[in-house]
């Protein structure tokens, strides 16, 4: 990907600076694409020096001015990054919907850390109930966006909790700068139950996007409804081997005005026989659903709805525990808000690239013979490898 560009764009908030933040961002991309996992493993590699002056036109930063210079940078310049690795993406029709042809847009909200002894002026805070008192704790946490294509991943965007605001209203925020830059990237936007909420309904309204969200206890009165006029109907019943799943699916509820308009309610009843890894005894798992969203029964079906609602998990799955566990984007490089958020951002980038490249350029038979962690592994070999002799 051509990136130069749009790399030497990131500015950050120095006067004079001998080291830029291009040099910087490089560097923090470097670490993640190589899963090192910390500023001062990646420091360690600065004896590299033929390698680093290829990739940064000079040596390495020291962790120490990396870190310092990542809360300076402006993160809508390492936004424009990941704006263009999508358009590069979609382009190249490398983000093809899924069968039933809806791409949806998946909220959800990461705490990336928390501490009872450091905090700074972006931590959010909570009273912990301990056995000797209550202690307050200090943690961050971030809504990202990621996109459901038919078999990757899109990492779109991350916006910070700020103190004494609640999830619904940092996705807002969220929401209103990516419907900016990614207007036509999806067609509805799925989130769990939290966002069975008026005013994250009615955004997606007053944008001519669809909204759906697990629907809870907590809108008594929809829920109500829905259960006794779901008792007087058939369910639509599917069997596949030792799975099957009962829907009923009805449209036109008015019992939740906060919403801004009718919505229409799917419960999912989901029976599967699993093998207990104990005694080796099948046994019959049951679980119920229910979803609330404004996808019209003409556009989606139930069983499209099912597969939408439970694709929301691919942002934990394929998201947030990717990040968290191979990509190390959980580590406070700085514990400043806006480097956590730079550093967040750049992990989403690299896990996009990285992601494209192992599912869209490796070939099938390769793919089927290393894993992803190989991959990393084999890129990461280029940072320790010594620089080549001259003939003599």
């Amino acid at each position: 990907m051509k990136w130069d560009k749009l790399l030497s764009a990131v500015r950050d908030r120095r006067k004079l600076a001998r080291i830029t933040a291009e040099a910087v961002v490089r560097s923090i991309l470097l670490m993640f694409f190589t899963r090192l996992g910390s500023l001062n493993a990646l420091g360690q590699t600065g004896g590299n020096r033929s390698f680093w002056r290829g990739w940064l036109g000079g040596p390495l930063p020291s962790p120490d001015t990396i870190g310092r210079v990542a809360c300076l940078i402006d993160p809508q310049g390492v936004r424009d990054i990941a704006h263009q690795v999508y358009d590069r993406l979609k382009r190249g029709k490398g983000l093809p919907p899924p069968p039933h042809g809806l791409i949806a847009g998946i909220l959800d909200a990461h705490e990336s850390h928390a501490t009872y002894n450091r905090h700074c002026n972006g931590c959010l805070e909570r009273t912990v109930h301990t056995a000797n008192g209550d202690r307050t704790q200090y943690y961050h946490r971030v809504v990202a966006l990621s996109l459901a294509t038919r078999d990757l991943y899109v990492q779109l965007d991350a916006e910070p909790m700020l103190p004494g605001e609640d999830e619904v209203a940092a996705a807002l925020r969220l929401l209103d700068r990516v419907i900016e830059r990614y207007p036509r990237a999806f067609d509805l936007i799925a989130a769990d139950a939290l966002y069975a909420d008026g005013r994250f309904f009615r955004w997606a309204q007053q944008h001519g996007k669809y909204a759906m969200a697990v629907l809870k206890d907590d809108r008594r009165d929809l829920m109500q409804d829905a259960q006794r006029l779901f008792a007087d109907m058939p369910p639509t019943t599917v069997r596949e081997g030792t799975y099957s799943r009962e829907c009923w699916d009805l449209e036109g509820f008015t019992t939740w005005p906060q919403a801004g308009g009718p919505v229409r309610v799917v419960q999912a009843r989901e029976k599967r026989l699993v093998r207990r890894q104990l005694d080796g005894q099948v046994e019959e798992k049951v679980s119920n659903w229910y979803w609330v969203t404004t996808l019209p029964q003409k556009v989606a079906s139930s069983g499209v709805i099912v597969r939408l609602g439970h694709g929301r998990w691919g942002i934990e799955n394929e998201g947030f525990n990717e990040l968290a566990n191979k990509w190390c984007a959980d580590h406070v490089y700085r514990h400043e808000s806006q480097a956590m958020l730079v550093f967040w951002l750049l992990a989403q980038i690299c896990l996009n690239i990285f992601a494209a490249f192992f599912r869209r350029n490796l070939k099938p038979a390769l793919r089927a013979a290393v894993t992803m962690l190989h991959v990393t592994r084999l890129v990461q070999a280029c940072l320790y490898r010594p620089p080549a002799r001259a003939p003599t």
